[in-house]
């Protein structure tokens, strides 16, 4: 296993990735294929929530991730790197998207 993730590492040290950075994609794309994984065992109708029109469960996974971006943008220009609390404060994001958009 070591040597697989020396091999990637070495592989991608042209792009200056970073772990937080690796981990943010897999779990990007975890999300992503749960999200493709749920559409395809229990397909929904658009619900209408507080924007007042049909949105689907992709919908709200989009307005969730573009709201992430701009809390983190937010915090790091008025408070500085540590991300924990915009961390959080997303997570809080997606769980009110999800529930009432």
């Amino acid at each position: 296993m070591q040597a697989i993730l020396d091999s990637i590492a070495e592989n991608t040290q042209w792009m200056a990735w970073t772990w937080p950075t690796g981990l943010f994609f897999i779990a990007l794309a975890m999300t992503l294929a749960g999200m493709t994984w749920l559409a395809a065992a229990r397909p929904e109708v658009g619900r209408v929530g507080v924007l007042r029109f049909a949105t689907t469960r992709g919908d709200r996974l989009f307005v969730a991730l573009l709201g992430a971006a701009f809390i983190h943008l937010g915090w790091i220009a008025l408070v500085g790197p540590d991300l924990g609390w915009a961390t959080g404060l997303s997570f809080l994001w997606a769980l009110a998207v999800f529930r009432w958009v």
